[in-house]
């Protein structure tokens, strides 16, 4: 039994209660996941009690009643709700009224009684919150909290996502009136306490539509043949001071989420796009790691603190981009200075072990209305690898100075971001699959396994199969979570690292910038909850990238709406027991090719040692990163579901179609 089934269950001879998470699926099936425990628990849909997708549950298992191969289970307890509130329809009677959650999820219908509509009227599409469930009450309890007045069908999804994902639409009257009270005063007393960066010159690299600029970069000669190079980052817990109504807030959101055509911002826009951002022009505190750096990219003195800087400048990546290439521009010579700097401490990172790993960021170009135009597709070039590697060497000093610090020779309680090493049983097929392109893998030791990652991916770049290998070997990898365990970023090739330089849009930044002010003060609050705080982060991370992949999804069905019945070049980006995935080549939008179309050619079953669909009779194989031709016969909006039909292209196969329909019938 793992380590948290233990620390969770109570035992009998017979009964055994573990406390795990539960998913849903769309079958109606109830599993719950247990750290540690290969196995899930299945549930029957007439064993969840009250629990929902997502939440946390105490299950009992029977030792003397498994009767299959699976273990079974009853839940007993909600321990931990993953969220309260939920979007739906509200039906208004005389003298009550039931919600029914829009989700494909088991959620039976919630009781409101008629003083808790706040307004809502019968149709109106709501956000209910659940008040309670007793034991007594065959439905939840419920009540109103907001109508979802939306301009348009656009923005209804939108603010559907996020409220599923368990996000605030809005902040609280008392979040806004506390962060409006916040002065942008720059007070002698506060300066004392700083270094005065002002006079250096310091500028910020950022996106053409940000508005949180919470990075920029000195750059100045020093008497000793150095430069002298400062990461300046927007000094966020100087106003958003521990267990304030502020801080409680962000820290229940723990991140921003940026959908398609909006932000959801972890702080009010106040702080985020004005207090905070180190706008140009403008004295603004900072939390800064200053180096001294050599030509060479040596490193020769670090120093971390407080400060006061004044940006000169506001560049684009674009402008950035621009000034490397053309080799002119405003402070030319200081940013190409910079950029080579940048390169030789990105190739010590890949010296070092550090991974490759490139994905290309599809974006869409959106008019006043949020409607799809078009695809643009993001590279990453050496502007954005500036800013990138001048982060990672902040976060990484800084991780290095607080793993230094011991109490009672233990370490402090600190969220480092960490990334486990890959998992075998899940490199071995994909090491399988890269040798049928004729590329070897040596999975013997972590080093070889970053060597062959490497080697593979400088050597598949420009090829057919590249976006197919790249994405699997993401797929290999573990998830970087927040922890305070430090076990080092086997991706970045560190032994420490952390998370410092977005405090605007990112919790744990904020947890770093106080406890680093602690250490620099000696003056240390050990914080017991620091491992349940890490886990809330990471947990809510997950829940914003899910949410950002759902608004994206949404747009790729809302723009591909306009070429029903057309034709397109796809890459198969995915296989199932239950059909292929396609990504078109001029869109990059994806969909599925079910195998129920397919059946009509063959009886096609999953090969998942090579990622393919083979039919049994003709043989045919849809693998991974084989081009396909699809045409667009469903794009549904609600579902964020795109449909695509196999083009067979193929007149022997057409032949054998037909054979095998004509058998079919005979039988």
């Amino acid at each position: 039994m793992s380590k948290n089934s233990r620390s969770g269950s109570k035992k009998s001879s017979q009964t055994l209660v573990v406390k795990g998470k539960l998913d849903i699926s769309r079958s109606g099936m109830g599993y719950v996941i247990i750290e540690g425990r290969e196995d899930d628990i299945v549930i029957r849909p007439n064993n969840f009690g009250r629990a929902f997708h997502g939440d946390t549950v105490r299950v009992q298992i029977n030792k003397e009643n498994q009767k299959g191969r699976r273990t079974e289970g009853i839940i007993t307890e909600v321990a931990e709700r993953a969220k309260s509130t939920f979007v739906g329809n509200i039906e208004v009677n005389k003298n009550f009224a039931f919600f029914t959650p829009a989700t494909d999820k088991a959620i039976p219908d919630f009781y409101v009684p008629t003083e808790k509509l706040n307004g809502a009227k019968n149709g109106d599409r709501v956000v209910v919150k659940m008040v309670k469930w007793d034991k007594a009450d065959k439905k939840p309890e419920g009540e109103v909290v907001s109508v979802l007045k939306a301009e348009d069908v656009n923005d209804m999804a939108m603010k559907e996502i996020l409220i599923d994902g368990g996000f605030p639409l809005s902040f609280s009257d008392d979040v806004m009136k506390e962060a409006m009270s916040l002065s942008e005063k720059i007070t002698r007393e506060e300066l004392k306490k700083r270094k005065d960066c002002r006079d250096i010159l310091t500028f910020t690299i950022d996106p053409i539509d940000a508005k949180d600029f919470d990075d920029a970069i000195s750059i100045r000669n020093l008497d000793n043949g150095c430069y002298e190079i400062g990461v300046h980052i927007a000094d966020v817990s100087h106003f958003v001071k521990p267990d304030s109504i502020l801080d409680k807030s962000a820290y229940e959101r723990a991140t921003s989420v940026y959908l398609p055509d909006r932000v959801n911002p972890m702080l009010p826009e106040n702080i985020s796009n004005e207090l905070c951002s180190l706008r140009p022009n403008e004295d603004k505190y900072t939390f800064s790691v200053i180096f001294q750096i050599t030509n060479r990219a040596e490193i020769k003195h670090k120093w971390i603190g407080r400060t006061l800087i004044h940006s000169d400048h506001r560049y684009t990546y674009e402008d950035v981009q621009e000034i490397i290439e053309k080799k002119d521009g405003l402070n030319f010579k200081a940013i190409l200075l910079l950029n080579d700097l940048a390169k030789k401490f990105r190739k010590e990172r890949f010296d070092n072990g550090a991974i490759n790993f490139s994905s290309q960021e599809v974006r869409f170009k959106l008019d006043e209305n949020g409607k799809p135009l078009g695809i643009v597709v993001k590279e990453s070039k050496d502007a954005h690898k500036l800013i990138e590697e001048f982060m990672l060497l902040a976060n990484r000093t800084v991780a290095e100075y607080v793993s230094k610090i011991k109490i009672n020779k233990q370490p402090i309680p600190f969220p480092y971001r960490i990334h486990d090493t890959p998992d075998e049983e899940k490199l071995k097929p994909f090491a399988a699959f890269a040798k049928k392109f004729g590329y070897k893998f040596d999975i013997k030791d972590e080093a070889a396994v970053a060597k062959s990652f490497n080697d593979l991916l400088k050597d598949v770049n420009g090829k057919p199969e590249q976006h197919v290998l790249e994405q699997l070997g993401i797929r290999t990898m573990a998830k970087a979570v927040y922890t305070s365990e430090n076990i080092g970023h086997y991706g970045l090739g560190f032994e420490h690292y952390c998370h410092f330089t977005s405090p605007i849009r990112r919790y744990p930044d904020v947890m770093v910038h106080r406890i680093l002010q602690e250490c620099l003060d000696k003056n240390l609050k050990l914080d017991k909850k620091m491992e349940e705080k890490c886990k809330h982060c990471s947990d809510r991370e997950r829940k914003a990238m899910e949410s950002e992949r759902a608004g994206n999804k949404y747009k790729q069905v809302e723009f591909m709406q306009q070429y029903l019945g057309e034709e397109f070049d796809g890459i198969i980006s995915g296989v199932a027991a239950f059909g292929f995935f396609v990504e078109t080549v001029l869109h990059k939008c994806e969909g599925m090719v079910t195998v129920r179309d397919l059946n009509t050619y063959d009886d096609f079953r999953l090969d998942e040692t090579d990622y393919a669909l083979v039919g049994l009779r003709t043989g045919k194989k849809f693998r991974m990163g084989d081009a396909v031709k699809i045409k667009v016969v469903a794009a549904n909006l609600e579902k964020r579901q795109l449909d695509y039909e196999w083009v067979v292209g193929d007149e022997k196969l057409d032949a054998k179609k037909s054979k095998f329909n004509d058998k079919k019938k005979k039988k």
